[in-house]
């Protein structure tokens, strides 16, 4: 396996910074939040960052509102105040963030654009959601949007809005229609990315500033390797 590249304090892709949120560009194999791995998550590191970077004594307030897959990259944005917080909850739970992300995946869909609607089924032992087209016991609707907006030389580039953030909702959804994201084994894609990552990148996050009141727009940069290069 590929040594992955994970974020500390000096080389934290910092997209966005102001006094009461910090949005970052999580790289593939960063952790959001602290789990049973006991490795280091995105929030402490970015705790570290901002205590070096404004000399702060004590310890630093910071929020987690939104997460990311491990393996996925792109925007994270955390609270830096408790002002900010509950705030950029209220937010994200009620899908007032418009969230654009880019998957690459091996089949081309069967259209160039569509809506995608499924009923999904956690699985909490299996850390796996299943894709159901009728609604079944203990499942949650699940809808994006999707549209094919560059063909590779093997892969195709889709670009999706998300309406709703169900557990693995884009990489069960697309794995139900015959296109799993490349990388993602859990999800029926041939076989896994050297560094563990799969090819599904949090492009943009547009919003209104928790305490500001002012539009915001973020864009991420997709990590660095042959394929993603290809696609900016």
């Amino acid at each position: 396996m590929a040594r992955k590249l994970l974020s500390d304090p000096n080389n934290l892709l910092v997209l966005f910074e102001d006094n009461h949120i910090v949005a970052i560009n999580k790289r593939p194999g960063d952790i959001v939040q602290g789990d049973k791995t006991g490795d280091m998550p995105l929030s402490e590191v970015v705790k570290l960052y901002i205590k070096e970077k404004y000399d702060k004594p004590g310890n630093v307030y910071l929020g987690v509102a939104h997460r990311l897959d491990r393996p996925t990259s792109g925007i994270v944005v955390f609270a830096k105040t408790s002002k900010a917080l509950p705030r950029l909850n209220k937010l994200f739970a009620e899908k007032a963030a418009k969230k654009t992300y880019w998957a690459i995946v091996k089949n081309k869909p069967k259209k160039n654009e569509d809506t995608l609607t499924h009923y999904l089924k956690r699985n909490n032992k299996q850390n796996k959601s299943y894709a159901h087209i009728k609604e079944v016991p203990d499942s949650k609707k699940a809808t994006l949007d999707y549209r094919v907006i560059k063909k590779l030389d093997r892969y195709y580039l889709l670009e999706i809005d998300l309406h709703t953030g169900r557990h693995h909702q884009i990489r069960a959804q697309l794995a139900a229609i015959g296109c799993p994201i490349k990388g993602d084994l859990k999800y029926g894609f041939d076989r896994s990315n050297p560094d563990a990552s799969i090819h599904l990148h949090a492009r943009r996050l547009s919003f209104i500033h928790p305490v500001r009141k002012e539009p915001v727009e973020i864009v991420a940069k997709p990590p660095e390797d042959p394929i993603w290069n290809a696609c900016c």
